[in-house]
């Protein structure tokens, strides 16, 4: 993808880009939905992620090209807060647009972007082009910031720009991760600790090739039923409540956020013994463990879809597989599998069709092991 964002940026722009940085997906292993709620996440980056090649302007005018979208756009400095710009722009306006509001005087300039992160698939495309043009304008402007630091700001990019309110876990993900580990995050800290995928261990991702559907109003139900239930219980934040508060407060609840409650306070314990299983090296307990969040994503959370209810079965019966869960914000995208890597080959193997004749729909599944956070790649 470096070569092709590179080629794409000449081909838009003529020059050779002077700057060069990037960002990765995540996959997240277990903890979903937890992180608004101050919660703790065990994600992953990923080998695939967003690439963004630019060199600065002496102008107003700001060019971008985008290699996915297959479109250019000019827009000056006095638009970036113009909604009526196509959508896919609000990453590049909202990082020039905060980052100017906290003091840093940057160059407009002309922009590539380039990526091979599904889009749609739960593995948090955004994130990476937010944490990618974060890299990109802190290079430009010559200043610094810390992984966490610029993952807030692209969080701020998510509710501010996107209109999305999202929680910290994509964006830290993209920006902190270390290749090897995944990366256990406390949502209310900020703080993030390492955990080592055991040798021999492979994570695969199943794309279901089943798209997200009306996830913005759904994620925007779920937080407000985890605020209420939360209110409801007494405490800030469901992190804060213990399953015995949940069933106390049941009738109170009434059934949906109970549901819900139950789903934050039961995910938040899977997802710190699934961490310390894994540092010990246990993917079996891990794969319980998964296997036991996706049932709760079903039933008492509802974010998952037929299909991926489908195939983390058909992944719980195949040889060689520790567990299965689905994977992201819910209702389409990817499902998650802990699984032997000697073991990879016949799993995709004896999924594939399966999967084919129950929907008629063909998955794509990788098998991943984790990558480092975002970087810039090289600058003058």
């Amino acid at each position: 993808m470096r070569d092709v964002v590179t080629a794409a940026f000449e081909s838009a722009f003529g020059p050779t880009p002077t700057y060069l940085t990037h960002a990765p997906g995540r996959v997240n292993l277990i903890g979903e939905h937890t992180d608004y709620n101050d919660g703790f996440v065990l994600p992953m980056a990923i080998g695939r992620g967003v690439w963004v090649a630019a060199h600065p302007r002496t102008d107003d005018q700001f060019r971008v090209h985008s290699v996915d979208y297959s479109d250019t756009i000019s827009f000056s400095r006095d638009q970036l807060q113009d909604s009526t710009l196509p959508h896919w722009t609000s990453h590049v306006r909202g990082v020039w647009y905060l980052l100017a509001q906290q003091g840093m005087t940057l160059p407009t300039a002309d922009i590539a972007i380039a990526g091979n992160v599904p889009i749609g698939a739960g593995l948090s495309s955004s994130a990476a082009i937010e944490i990618s043009m974060i890299e990109l304008g802190l290079a430009l402007a010559n200043q610094h910031m810390t992984q966490a630091q610029k993952a807030l700001l692209g969080v701020e990019v998510e509710h501010k720009f996107m209109g999305m309110p999202s929680g910290v876990m994509d964006q830290m993900t993209s920006a902190a991760s270390s290749e090897g580990h995944a990366i256990l995050i406390d949502c209310r800290t900020l703080t993030t600790r390492p955990i080592h995928i055991p040798d021999g261990v492979s994570v695969i991702v199943i794309d279901t090739a089943k798209r997200r559907q009306l996830v913005g109003s759904a994620y925007v139900d779920r937080r407000r039923q985890c605020e209420e239930a939360a209110q409801i219980i007494g405490v800030s934040h469901l992190r804060d409540a213990t399953i015995e508060q949940v069933e106390a407060y049941k009738n109170q609840l009434e059934d949906v956020r109970y549901r819900r409650a139950r789903h934050i306070v039961t995910e938040n314990a899977r997802t710190l013994e699934a961490a310390d299983a894994l540092q010990k090296g246990d993917a079996v307990a891990t794969g319980k463990l998964m296997n036991a969040s996706h049932y709760s994503m079903r039933d008492d959370f509802e974010i998952s879809w037929a299909e991926a209810d489908l195939i983390t079965e058909m992944a719980r019966n195949t040889p060689g597989c520790f567990g299965a869960r689905m994977t992201g914000g819910g209702f389409g995208g990817c499902c998650v599998a802990l699984v032997s890597a000697n073991a990879v080959e016949g799993f995709t193997e004896k999924i594939t069709p399966l999967y084919q004749a129950e929907t008629h729909l063909t998955p794509v599944i990788y098998a991943f092991q984790p990558a480092a956070g975002s970087r810039v790649i090289f600058k003058p």
